[in-house]
Protein backbone atom coordinates (compact mmCIF):
# COMPACT_ATOMS: atom_id res chain seq x y z
CA UNK A 1 0.00 0.00 0.00
CA UNK A 2 1.77 3.17 -1.07
CA UNK A 3 0.06 5.36 0.86
CA UNK A 4 0.67 3.91 4.28
CA UNK A 5 3.22 6.13 5.50
CA UNK A 6 1.85 9.77 4.26
CA UNK A 7 1.17 12.31 6.79
CA UNK A 8 -2.73 10.94 7.06
CA UNK A 9 -3.98 7.57 5.56
CA UNK A 10 -7.11 7.56 4.01
CA UNK A 11 -9.65 4.22 4.42
CA UNK A 12 -10.51 2.72 1.25
CA UNK A 13 -14.13 2.06 1.86
CA UNK A 14 -14.63 0.20 -1.52
CA UNK A 15 -14.81 -3.35 -0.46
CA UNK A 16 -17.68 -2.90 2.16
CA UNK A 17 -18.49 -4.58 5.68
CA UNK A 18 -16.54 -7.83 5.68
CA UNK A 19 -16.99 -10.89 7.63
CA UNK A 20 -16.59 -10.62 11.24
CA UNK A 21 -14.28 -14.20 11.08
CA UNK A 22 -12.19 -13.43 8.33
CA UNK A 23 -8.89 -12.80 9.36
CA UNK A 24 -7.13 -13.37 6.32
CA UNK A 25 -9.73 -13.25 3.21
CA UNK A 26 -11.35 -10.68 1.82
CA UNK A 27 -14.22 -13.06 0.99
CA UNK A 28 -16.15 -15.80 2.92
CA UNK A 29 -17.51 -17.70 -0.22
CA UNK A 30 -14.19 -18.62 -2.00
CA UNK A 31 -14.06 -20.17 -4.86
CA UNK A 32 -16.64 -17.83 -6.36
CA UNK A 33 -16.60 -16.72 -10.20
CA UNK A 34 -17.44 -12.92 -11.03
CA UNK A 35 -20.53 -12.82 -13.49
CA UNK A 36 -20.23 -16.08 -14.17
CA UNK A 37 -16.83 -15.66 -15.99
CA UNK A 38 -13.15 -16.26 -14.70
CA UNK A 39 -12.75 -17.68 -11.10
CA UNK A 40 -11.66 -15.32 -8.41
CA UNK A 41 -8.07 -15.92 -8.23
CA UNK A 42 -6.96 -16.89 -4.45
CA UNK A 43 -4.25 -14.09 -3.99
CA UNK A 44 -6.69 -11.72 -5.00
CA UNK A 45 -8.62 -12.84 -1.42
CA UNK A 46 -5.80 -12.20 1.19
CA UNK A 47 -5.01 -9.35 2.96
CA UNK A 48 -1.74 -8.78 3.08
CA UNK A 49 0.68 -10.56 0.46
CA UNK A 50 3.68 -9.31 0.11
CA UNK A 51 7.18 -10.91 1.29
CA UNK A 52 6.89 -13.76 3.42
CA UNK A 53 3.79 -14.61 2.74
CA UNK A 54 3.80 -14.59 -1.03
CA UNK A 55 5.72 -17.24 -1.07
CA UNK A 56 3.35 -19.14 1.55
CA UNK A 57 0.31 -18.53 -1.12
CA UNK A 58 2.02 -20.01 -4.04
CA UNK A 59 3.15 -23.37 -1.74
CA UNK A 60 -0.98 -23.03 -0.97
CA UNK A 61 -1.99 -22.76 -4.57
CA UNK A 62 0.26 -25.65 -5.38
CA UNK A 63 -0.45 -28.42 -2.79
CA UNK A 64 -4.36 -27.60 -2.47
CA UNK A 65 -5.41 -29.65 -5.56
CA UNK A 66 -3.21 -32.97 -4.76
CA UNK A 67 -4.56 -35.13 -1.67
CA UNK A 68 -1.08 -34.24 0.28
CA UNK A 69 -0.83 -33.98 3.85
CA UNK A 70 -0.42 -30.13 4.40
CA UNK A 71 1.48 -29.34 8.58
CA UNK A 72 0.77 -25.99 9.38
CA UNK A 73 3.51 -24.38 11.85
CA UNK A 74 3.81 -21.01 13.09
CA UNK A 75 3.41 -19.20 16.49
CA UNK A 76 -0.18 -18.78 18.19
CA UNK A 77 -2.46 -16.41 15.85
CA UNK A 78 -0.26 -15.90 12.69
CA UNK A 79 -3.85 -17.92 10.73
CA UNK A 80 -2.71 -20.95 10.70
CA UNK A 81 -6.72 -22.14 10.62
CA UNK A 82 -7.46 -19.55 7.38
CA UNK A 83 -4.53 -21.50 5.72
CA UNK A 84 -6.19 -24.38 6.20
CA UNK A 85 -9.58 -23.57 5.03
CA UNK A 86 -7.79 -22.10 2.24
CA UNK A 87 -6.05 -25.45 0.99
CA UNK A 88 -9.66 -27.32 1.55
CA UNK A 89 -11.47 -24.71 -0.40
CA UNK A 90 -9.18 -24.86 -3.35
CA UNK A 91 -8.87 -28.40 -3.58
CA UNK A 92 -11.42 -30.96 -4.90
CA UNK A 93 -12.85 -31.66 -2.07
CA UNK A 94 -13.69 -28.57 -1.73
CA UNK A 95 -17.73 -29.34 -2.25
CA UNK A 96 -17.23 -31.92 0.78
CA UNK A 97 -16.96 -31.14 4.83
CA UNK A 98 -14.08 -29.39 6.33
CA UNK A 99 -14.33 -31.01 9.60
CA UNK A 100 -12.03 -29.27 11.93
CA UNK A 101 -10.84 -30.45 15.96
CA UNK A 102 -8.63 -28.59 18.31
CA UNK A 103 -6.75 -31.04 19.71
CA UNK A 104 -5.72 -29.43 23.05
CA UNK A 105 -9.00 -28.17 23.65
CA UNK A 106 -10.27 -31.90 24.21
CA UNK A 107 -9.36 -34.05 27.41
CA UNK A 108 -6.88 -36.88 26.34
CA UNK A 109 -9.37 -39.17 27.53
CA UNK A 110 -12.26 -37.77 25.24
CA UNK A 111 -10.12 -37.11 22.73
CA UNK A 112 -9.79 -41.03 20.80
CA UNK A 113 -13.66 -40.80 21.21
CA UNK A 114 -14.15 -37.40 19.40
CA UNK A 115 -11.38 -38.39 16.67
CA UNK A 116 -12.77 -42.29 16.13
CA UNK A 117 -15.98 -42.19 17.52
CA UNK A 118 -17.48 -44.78 19.77
CA UNK A 119 -20.16 -47.22 20.36
CA UNK A 120 -23.15 -47.46 22.90
CA UNK A 121 -21.99 -49.00 26.18
CA UNK A 122 -17.95 -48.80 25.18
CA UNK A 123 -17.36 -47.06 28.28
CA UNK A 124 -19.15 -45.49 31.54
CA UNK A 125 -21.52 -43.11 30.13
CA UNK A 126 -21.83 -43.82 26.34
CA UNK A 127 -25.71 -43.94 26.56
CA UNK A 128 -25.60 -43.44 22.68
CA UNK A 129 -23.49 -44.18 19.82
CA UNK A 130 -20.82 -41.11 18.39
CA UNK A 131 -19.69 -40.69 15.03
CA UNK A 132 -16.37 -39.61 15.09
CA UNK A 133 -14.88 -36.94 12.86
CA UNK A 134 -12.80 -39.06 10.61
CA UNK A 135 -16.07 -40.31 9.52
CA UNK A 136 -17.59 -37.16 9.27
CA UNK A 137 -14.97 -35.53 7.37
CA UNK A 138 -15.07 -39.00 4.78
CA UNK A 139 -14.11 -37.44 1.18
CA UNK A 140 -13.28 -34.02 2.80
CA UNK A 141 -10.65 -32.69 4.74
CA UNK A 142 -10.30 -32.94 8.35
CA UNK A 143 -7.81 -30.36 10.01
CA UNK A 144 -6.10 -31.23 13.28
CA UNK A 145 -5.54 -28.19 14.95
CA UNK A 146 -2.74 -28.21 17.66
CA UNK A 147 -1.76 -32.07 16.95
CA UNK A 148 1.36 -31.75 19.19
CA UNK A 149 -1.30 -31.66 22.04
CA UNK A 150 -2.29 -35.57 20.90
CA UNK A 151 -1.43 -38.22 23.58
CA UNK A 152 1.64 -40.77 22.64
CA UNK A 153 -0.94 -43.53 23.79
CA UNK A 154 -3.09 -42.33 20.79
CA UNK A 155 -0.68 -41.64 18.52
CA UNK A 156 -0.49 -45.08 17.16
CA UNK A 157 -4.01 -45.63 16.01
CA UNK A 158 -3.58 -41.68 14.33
CA UNK A 159 -0.68 -43.57 12.48
CA UNK A 160 -2.76 -46.36 11.25
CA UNK A 161 -5.70 -44.49 9.62
CA UNK A 162 -2.83 -42.06 8.10
CA UNK A 163 -1.31 -44.66 6.69
CA UNK A 164 -4.17 -47.57 6.08
CA UNK A 165 -7.24 -45.27 5.57
CA UNK A 166 -9.31 -47.44 8.68
CA UNK A 167 -10.13 -47.34 11.61
CA UNK A 168 -12.41 -48.45 14.65
CA UNK A 169 -14.97 -46.73 17.08
CA UNK A 170 -14.07 -47.00 20.57
CA UNK A 171 -15.77 -50.39 21.96
CA UNK A 172 -16.35 -51.52 17.74
CA UNK A 173 -14.66 -54.47 16.69
CA UNK A 174 -15.82 -53.04 13.05
CA UNK A 175 -13.23 -52.18 10.82
CA UNK A 176 -14.20 -48.38 8.83
CA UNK A 177 -12.47 -47.18 5.74
CA UNK A 178 -12.31 -43.51 5.65
CA UNK A 179 -11.04 -40.98 2.21
CA UNK A 180 -9.99 -38.00 4.38
CA UNK A 181 -7.37 -35.28 3.27
CA UNK A 182 -5.45 -33.92 6.54
CA UNK A 183 -4.45 -30.97 7.47
CA UNK A 184 -2.62 -30.79 10.79
CA UNK A 185 -0.97 -27.39 12.43
CA UNK A 186 0.92 -26.80 15.38
CA UNK A 187 3.12 -23.72 16.89
CA UNK A 188 5.23 -26.44 18.73
CA UNK A 189 8.76 -27.54 17.39
CA UNK A 190 7.22 -31.27 16.34
CA UNK A 191 10.73 -32.56 14.98
CA UNK A 192 12.20 -31.97 18.52
CA UNK A 193 9.56 -33.39 20.25
CA UNK A 194 9.98 -36.52 18.15
CA UNK A 195 13.81 -36.42 18.61
CA UNK A 196 13.00 -35.98 23.03
CA UNK A 197 10.58 -39.11 22.07
CA UNK A 198 7.50 -36.56 22.79
CA UNK A 199 6.03 -37.17 20.34
CA UNK A 200 5.96 -40.24 17.95
CA UNK A 201 9.23 -39.84 15.24
CA UNK A 202 6.94 -42.16 12.45
CA UNK A 203 3.97 -40.03 13.27
CA UNK A 204 5.32 -36.69 12.43
CA UNK A 205 7.22 -37.87 9.31
CA UNK A 206 3.64 -39.07 8.22
CA UNK A 207 2.52 -35.52 9.25
CA UNK A 208 5.28 -33.54 7.42
CA UNK A 209 4.54 -34.56 4.18
CA UNK A 210 3.82 -30.63 2.88
CA UNK A 211 5.10 -28.42 5.74
CA UNK A 212 3.96 -24.63 5.44
CA UNK A 213 5.26 -22.51 7.78
CA UNK A 214 3.86 -19.16 8.69
CA UNK A 215 6.11 -16.38 10.02
CA UNK A 216 5.04 -14.16 12.75
CA UNK A 217 3.47 -10.53 12.08
CA UNK A 218 6.77 -8.73 12.99
CA UNK A 219 8.28 -10.56 10.34
CA UNK A 220 5.72 -9.46 7.87
CA UNK A 221 6.01 -5.67 8.52
CA UNK A 222 5.38 -4.77 4.89
CA UNK A 223 1.57 -6.83 5.14
CA UNK A 224 0.91 -4.55 8.64
CA UNK A 225 -0.73 -1.46 6.73
CA UNK A 226 -3.43 -3.67 4.62
CA UNK A 227 -4.04 -5.61 7.65
CA UNK A 228 -5.11 -2.37 9.31
CA UNK A 229 -6.94 -1.09 7.24
CA UNK A 230 -8.79 -4.13 6.74
CA UNK A 231 -9.56 -4.21 10.26
CA UNK A 232 -10.61 -0.72 10.50
CA UNK A 233 -13.17 -1.02 8.03
CA UNK A 234 -14.13 -4.56 9.50
CA UNK A 235 -14.56 -2.46 12.85
CA UNK A 236 -16.03 0.42 11.93
CA UNK A 237 -18.95 -1.02 9.86
CA UNK A 238 -19.75 -3.24 12.49
CA UNK A 239 -19.95 -0.66 15.47
CA UNK A 240 -22.09 1.55 12.83
CA UNK A 241 -19.01 4.43 12.88
CA UNK A 242 -17.30 6.46 10.60
CA UNK A 243 -13.07 6.45 10.54
CA UNK A 244 -11.85 7.73 6.97
CA UNK A 245 -7.86 8.39 8.14
CA UNK A 246 -5.16 6.81 9.86
CA UNK A 247 -2.69 9.71 11.65
CA UNK A 248 1.16 8.61 9.94
CA UNK A 249 1.99 8.00 13.23
CA UNK A 250 -0.24 6.01 14.49
CA UNK A 251 0.53 3.55 11.43
CA UNK A 252 4.12 3.60 12.14
CA UNK A 253 3.67 2.84 15.48
CA UNK A 254 1.93 0.03 14.60
CA UNK A 255 4.28 -1.29 12.06
CA UNK A 256 7.20 -1.30 14.22
CA UNK A 257 5.56 -2.74 17.25
CA UNK A 258 6.43 -6.73 17.69
CA UNK A 259 3.12 -8.35 18.41
CA UNK A 260 3.92 -10.86 20.55
CA UNK A 261 0.27 -12.48 20.27
CA UNK A 262 0.51 -11.88 15.66
CA UNK A 263 -2.71 -11.02 13.91
CA UNK A 264 -4.96 -12.27 16.86
CA UNK A 265 -3.61 -9.44 19.05
CA UNK A 266 -3.52 -6.49 16.20
CA UNK A 267 -7.21 -7.52 15.43
CA UNK A 268 -7.58 -6.86 19.09
CA UNK A 269 -5.92 -3.65 18.96
CA UNK A 270 -7.59 -2.45 16.31
CA UNK A 271 -11.59 -3.00 17.56
CA UNK A 272 -10.40 -1.15 20.53
CA UNK A 273 -8.81 1.36 18.81
CA UNK A 274 -12.05 1.97 16.36
CA UNK A 275 -14.22 1.79 20.18
CA UNK A 276 -12.12 5.13 21.11
CA UNK A 277 -11.77 7.02 17.89
CA UNK A 278 -13.92 10.36 17.33
CA UNK A 279 -14.53 12.31 14.35
CA UNK A 280 -13.49 9.91 11.70
CA UNK A 281 -9.54 9.71 12.77
CA UNK A 282 -8.48 6.36 14.01
CA UNK A 283 -6.82 7.12 17.48
CA UNK A 284 -6.17 3.86 19.31
CA UNK A 285 -4.95 3.62 23.29
CA UNK A 286 -0.84 3.52 23.28
CA UNK A 287 1.23 0.64 22.43
CA UNK A 288 2.19 -0.86 25.55
CA UNK A 289 6.23 -1.67 25.22
CA UNK A 290 7.27 -3.53 28.22
CA UNK A 291 4.91 -6.61 29.65
CA UNK A 292 3.79 -5.45 33.12
CA UNK A 293 5.79 -7.39 35.89
CA UNK A 294 3.85 -8.16 39.04
CA UNK A 295 5.81 -6.69 42.19
CA UNK A 296 7.66 -8.79 44.13
CA UNK A 297 6.01 -10.19 47.82
CA UNK A 298 8.23 -9.77 50.62
CA UNK A 299 7.60 -12.51 53.00
CA UNK A 300 5.38 -15.26 50.36
CA UNK A 301 3.41 -17.33 51.94
CA UNK A 302 3.15 -21.15 50.42
CA UNK A 303 0.17 -20.19 48.18
CA UNK A 304 2.31 -17.26 46.62
CA UNK A 305 5.47 -19.30 45.61
CA UNK A 306 2.36 -21.76 44.18
CA UNK A 307 0.74 -19.01 42.12
CA UNK A 308 4.20 -17.76 40.80
CA UNK A 309 5.48 -21.42 40.07
CA UNK A 310 2.14 -21.83 38.19
CA UNK A 311 2.61 -18.39 36.24
CA UNK A 312 6.06 -19.25 35.22
CA UNK A 313 5.18 -22.37 33.27
CA UNK A 314 2.25 -21.00 31.62
CA UNK A 315 4.50 -18.13 30.28
CA UNK A 316 6.83 -21.00 29.30
CA UNK A 317 4.38 -22.73 27.67
CA UNK A 318 2.61 -19.69 25.97
CA UNK A 319 -0.63 -20.39 28.02
CA UNK A 320 -0.57 -23.86 26.66
CA UNK A 321 -2.07 -25.99 29.35
CA UNK A 322 -2.01 -29.37 28.27
CA UNK A 323 0.02 -31.43 25.69
CA UNK A 324 3.61 -33.00 26.32
CA UNK A 325 5.30 -29.53 26.36
CA UNK A 326 2.31 -28.04 28.04
CA UNK A 327 2.30 -26.44 31.56
CA UNK A 328 0.87 -29.06 33.31
CA UNK A 329 3.27 -31.61 32.12
CA UNK A 330 6.18 -29.12 33.06
CA UNK A 331 5.20 -28.78 36.72
CA UNK A 332 4.37 -32.72 36.97
CA UNK A 333 0.56 -32.37 37.03
CA UNK A 334 -2.74 -33.84 35.80
CA UNK A 335 -4.07 -31.15 33.21
CA UNK A 336 -7.33 -31.48 35.37
CA UNK A 337 -5.24 -30.50 38.61
CA UNK A 338 -3.35 -27.54 37.25
CA UNK A 339 -7.42 -26.13 36.19
CA UNK A 340 -8.53 -26.56 39.38
CA UNK A 341 -5.70 -25.01 41.23
CA UNK A 342 -5.43 -21.64 38.53
CA UNK A 343 -9.16 -21.01 38.98
CA UNK A 344 -8.34 -21.41 43.03
CA UNK A 345 -5.85 -19.06 42.79
CA UNK A 346 -7.14 -16.49 40.56
CA UNK A 347 -4.56 -17.26 37.73
CA UNK A 348 -6.03 -16.82 33.88
CA UNK A 349 -4.30 -16.26 30.80
CA UNK A 350 -4.05 -12.79 29.24
CA UNK A 351 -6.93 -11.67 26.68
CA UNK A 352 -5.03 -12.30 23.64
CA UNK A 353 -3.97 -16.05 24.59
CA UNK A 354 -7.43 -17.49 26.12
CA UNK A 355 -8.20 -19.27 23.05
CA UNK A 356 -4.98 -20.68 22.13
Amino acid sequence: MSSALNSVIQINKSAGQMPMNAVAFRRNDLPARKDGREEISFVETIVGRRGALRGILSLVEAVAPTNMTVLIGGETGTGKELIARAVHEFSPRRNRSLVKVNCAAIPAGLLESELFGHERGAFTGAINSHVGRFALADRGTLFLDEVGDIPLELQPKLLRVLQEHEFEAVGSTRTMRVDVRIVAATNQDLKRMAQDREFREDLYYRLNVFPIYLPPLRERKSDIPALVEYFVRQFAASMDKSIKSIPQETMRSVVCHPWPGNIRELQNYIARGVVLSKDGVFQPAPLETDQQVEPAISNPTLEDKVRTEILAACQRANWKLGGPRGAAARLGLKRTTLFYKMKRLGIAPPADQSQS
